[in-house]
């Protein structure tokens, strides 16, 4: 099972849209191969720029104007904020000490430390982290809740403010992962204390069962529209449980710490005891504690199966086989890919995505999430059989490539325990983690970057080159910012705006959800500095 904690979507710059900006129209094949020297200057340039200029207090969002005027994570944030989701202030204090791995600059090191240091003043005293912080303090964060926040149609994870940590979109295991890195890098005492309550914060939320809470310390207070608060479930979404398992695995590795094998263990466990019977053999987003049936989540979330939720669980069952060689890990994953070939849908509405996201249980028939309204006050979610005009911000299809998994689980039938867990990092001694993390798949969830796998091998250097060349005289890489959003100018009515929003990212003018405009301003991405540094770091260690 890889150990890397970036490991869901590739961060993609917009690298054409970053020359063209920058005025570096020169064919890439036609600029010369720059000097190791020329690569480290405009790393160091560009660091600069984000270190000095764009970060608050060691901290980053995830774009911002040219002048400052407006920046967002996921929505828009106030100047005094920084965001925790990736690619947000965990994956650039990672960037950094790649960069420090990659030069030996302690300009870098001081850097991630810095990053270090914002994260820890936005902590959770029970030791998680939120999607995001504000350093302005609790008046600060509660205002935005309640203006912005709470006006994002479609983001409901935002329209209400716990006051505790979340597991979802890898914010806390990004930092806790990075907070590791650091604290092994030149066992910096400054780090252990935040270090060891985002171990405990691991360890005291899991349940007995195994799974954690996509939320915690546990609350139950958000019922919207009726539904359930769904942040104590046991959550597979995002991958939840993954990631919380890698960053045990690092910390079994990295410290040796005991109390990482049992609670490994468990984790894996409480996906073969969550694995449905027959006539269903499948998971759902989440499930409930008591039951173990899937649960729903989101208002466009229903309680019910899951296709690539389930498929992610094939393949998270075939990562634990090659951990520990036990057999009950592979024992029923062949059921499981019988159902989702079972529940595929006909070609004439599959749109490239043969599995239907949902599937209701008992009737195995597919679930369409459909929405009607013009903002979060009149709006509402539901979902029926009809495949037509379907929301596009989380779509109603999926693809999930059963074949390859097919094959990957019939290699593995036929592999011995003892071969096929021979590399474990479960098993031997203490290793080393690797040097470097976001030279390899990153999770995100900023919609100005585009999903991507990483480079093989080593930057080509007609691509450094580009790079350099696309670099500006301030410092950053010129960016189409695609994603923006409505500025908060109220509460919405509880009457629907004039238009049909039931296919579009944000509503009427009162909604503050992110969506893709037709005319992108140019701007600052910490996502594209992300890319482009990780590109020009594999050139100089060539």
């Amino acid at each position: 099972m890889p150990i890397s904690p970036l490991s869901r979507r590739r961060l993609m710059a917009t690298s054409a849209a970053a020359f063209a900006a920058a005025g570096a129209l020169t064919p890439l094949k036609a600029l010369a191969a720059p000097s190791k020297a020329q690569a480290l200057d405009a790393m160091k340039k560009a660091a600069r720029f984000m270190v000095e200029k764009a970060a608050y207090k060691g901290g980053y969002v995830w774009s911002y104007l040219p002048d400052f005027s407006r920046r967002w994570g996921e929505m828009e944030a106030y100047p005094t904020m920084i965001w925790v989701q990736p690619p947000g202030t965990g994956t650039m204090g990672h960037l950094f000490l790649d960069a420090y791995h990659a030069t030996g600059d302690d300009y870098y090191y001081q850097a991630a430390c810095k990053a270090a240091e914002a994260l820890i003043a936005i902590q959770h005293p029970a030791g998680g982290w939120n999607y995001l912080g504000d350093l302005a303090g609790e008046a600060s964060i509660r205002k935005w809740y309640d203006t912005i926040g709470k006006n994002g149609w479609r983001l409901e994870e935002f329209q209400h403010y716990y006051g505790n940590a979340t597991f979802d979109d890898a914010g806390t295991a990004e930092s806790s992962q990075f907070l590791l890195r650091l604290y092994v890098e030149k066992k910096d005492k400054r780090f252990k204390p935040a270090l060891d309550k985002a171990l405990q914060f691991v360890l005291d939320s899991q349940y007995p069962v195994g799974g954690w809470p996509q939320r915690f310390p546990l609350k139950n207070e958000f019922h919207h529209h009726g539904h359930e608060d769904y942040t104590g479930f046991i959550t597979f979404n995002d991958d939840v449980a993954g990631e919380n398992i890698k960053f045990l695995i690092m910390v079994w590795q990295a410290l040796g710490d005991p109390r990482a094998l049992p609670a490994i263990k468990k984790a894996m466990d409480c996906f073969v005891v969550c694995q449905q019977p027959q006539p269903q053999p499948a998971w759902g987003l989440q499930h409930h504690v008591d039951t173990l049936k899937p649960a729903g989540a989101r208002t466009y979330e229903p309680e019910a199966f899951a296709s690539h939720t389930t498929g992610a669980n094939i393949a998270a069952c075939m990562d634990f086989y090659e951990l520990t060689g036990d057999p009950k890990y592979l024992a029923r994953l062949g059921e499981a890919l019988d159902w989702l070939d079972s529940i595929k849908v006909t070609p004439e509405i599959q749109k490239g995505r043969p599995y239907p996201t949902f599937t209701e249980i008992g009737t195995g028939k597919p679930l369409y999430i459909h929405r009607r309204g013009s903002n979060v006050v009149n709006g509402a979610y539901y979902n029926d059989q009809n495949p037509e005009k379907t929301v596009i911000h989380y779509s109603s299809f999926r693809a999930v490539n059963v074949e390859g998994l097919r094959k990957r689980l019939a290699k593995l039938k036929a592999t011995p325990p003892e071969v096929a867990s021979k590399d474990s990092p479960l098993k031997g001694g203490r290793k080393a983690l690797p040097k470097y993390f976001t030279t390899g798949d990153i999770s995100v969830s900023d919609l100005n970057v585009g999903v991507l796998k990483a480079d093989a091998g080593q930057a080509a250097p007609d691509k450094a080159a580009g790079l350099i060349a696309a670099l500006n005289g301030e410092g950053w890489w010129p960016t189409e910012l695609k994603a923006t959003s409505n500025p908060y100018i109220g509460d919405g009515s509880p009457t629907p705006a004039p238009g049909d929003f039931s296919q579009t990212r944000v509503g009427d003018a009162t909604d503050t959800s992110p969506y893709i405009t037709d005319t992108p301003k140019i701007g600052i991405s910490t996502g594209a500095f992300v890319e482009n540094m990780s590109a020009l770091i594999k050139y100089v260690t060539a």
